[in-house]
């Protein structure tokens, strides 16, 4: 047999290059241990020797950097998605977060790249997707939401060893548009603030301007979390958007189950923060702290009239009833006081952009406003950086009274 023909036996574990009797060259490369314990060597085929070689490289390179994907049949985009929004992630984020999840797989995702193979998907495929989702119309929060939500389900393929690396990492995000990040003025928080105080459960909106809690986490705090004496309030648990399921025995013909007349719901009205940014303590400003005192003996009266109408479920924000108002019933209120005071139309979330605006121009250290607000990165904060310029002389003129103007401080009249 000619030189270049010999099969040389290699040392256990070595590679190995050699020439087989269909006329094409082999290699094998261990790159770990199977799951029964047995080496779990690969094997390649080319047609010369140094393609063969390279592709040896190429794998003792991935075995080194542990980026060699698991042996079995290769995952499909889709496939891969579909595991992992119904069996990994609803153990690690809330219900609220899943429905972000559940829309970006099933709508953009699954549609746009589900076909791929997994381990052969390249950046260039997820840019091109980002640029025909805003072609099509979706606007540049629905692709950054895609984004992040594609981001943590490859770097969870990636963690269990099915994809070597993760080509979101490296697609260009889609921009979110400084559009998205608008705070109000002080002169327009006091606006809100006075027009709030002439309704029932006032209180709630100067918590939203002031404090920045989201609006699950509002309609989900209990009067067991506030604590009147002390100055503070804790963020334990948040009210969710209901999900439902088809209850009907016979197909009611309405596709959406929320519209099915034997409906049922599938996730708890209140759960638990589950993230440690999540669960913080936050401290009230004492104007804060003298409404909610007025706001829960005003709860006393209104629970005594209605008597046996009341349920007794702590709710700092409950509707006329003791219920917690859904948060469509609170947006269309937020809505309607907007309208009120003359104040520009904005998204409830802007009243949470807000609260850390202001938290960031009076020089609060970043880490601070990160536990004041429940963020769990640096990035979340460096979105709004870029809005304390414009409003920060408008509030250093009035830092002592920030939104409650004081009796020694009074503002002039129409502001």
């Amino acid at each position: 047999m000619a030189e270049g023909k010999k099969r040389t036996r290699q040392p256990n574990g070595r590679s190995s290059i050699y020439l087989g009797k269909d006329g094409k060259w082999h290699g094998r490369v261990t790159v770990g241990v199977r799951d029964d314990g047995t080496p779990d060597r690969r094997h390649v085929e080319r047609k010369t020797r140094t393609e063969v070689a390279e592709a040896v490289r190429e794998l003792e390179k991935q075995r080194d950097a542990k980026t060699v994907r698991k042996p079995g049949k290769a995952w499909t985009v889709k496939a891969w998605l579909t595991h992992w929004i119904e069996n990994v992630a609803p153990l690690a984020v809330n219900d609220n977060t899943m429905v972000g999840y559940g829309v970006a797989v099933r709508k953009h995702l699954i549609p746009g790249l589900g076909a791929h193979r997994l381990d052969r998907l390249g950046p260039e495929h997820i840019e091109v997707f980002y640029a025909k989702m805003q072609a099509n119309g979706s606007q540049p929060a629905t692709a950054h939401q895609v984004h992040r939500t594609f981001r943590a389900a490859l770097n969870e393929a990636v963690r269990r060893g099915h994809l070597g690396k993760n080509p979101v990492l490296l697609a260009k995000a889609p921009k979110t548009g400084e559009h998205e990040v608008e705070p109000y003025t002080v002169q327009e928080v006091q606006r809100l603030l006075k027009a709030a105080g002439q309704h029932r459960n006032s209180a709630r909106w100067a918590v939203a301007l002031a404090l920045g809690l989201r609006q699950g986490e509002v309609l989900g705090l209990q009067w067991v979390d506030v604590d009147l004496d002390g100055g503070f309030l804790m963020v334990r648990r948040s009210r969710h958007r209901p999900q439902y399921a088809h209850g009907c025995t016979e197909p009611c013909g309405r596709k959406a189950a929320g519209y099915c007349p034997q409906k049922r719901r599938t996730n708890p009205e209140l759960t638990a923060t589950k993230s440690r940014a999540g669960r913080r303590a936050v401290g009230l400003p004492e104007q804060l702290v003298a409404l909610l005192r007025a706001h829960l003996t005003a709860q006393e009266v209104e629970k005594e009239a209605a008597g046996k109408r009341w349920e007794e479920n702590d709710l700092v924000f409950p509707d006329e009833h003791g219920r917690s108002p859904s948060h469509r019933r609170d947006w269309s209120e937020w809505k309607a006081l907007l309208a009120e005071a003359h104040v520009r139309d904005g998204r409830l979330h802007d009243a949470r952009h807000t609260a850390a605006t202001v938290l960031l121009i009076l020089g609060v250290p970043e880490r601070a406003v990160m536990g004041l607000m429940g963020w769990s990165t640096t990035a979340m904060a460096a979105r709004y950086q870029h809005m304390v310029d414009a409003v920060r002389a408008d509030v250093a003129r009035q830092v002592d009274g920030l939104i409650w103007s004081t009796p020694a401080r009074r503002l002039p009249s129409g502001e």
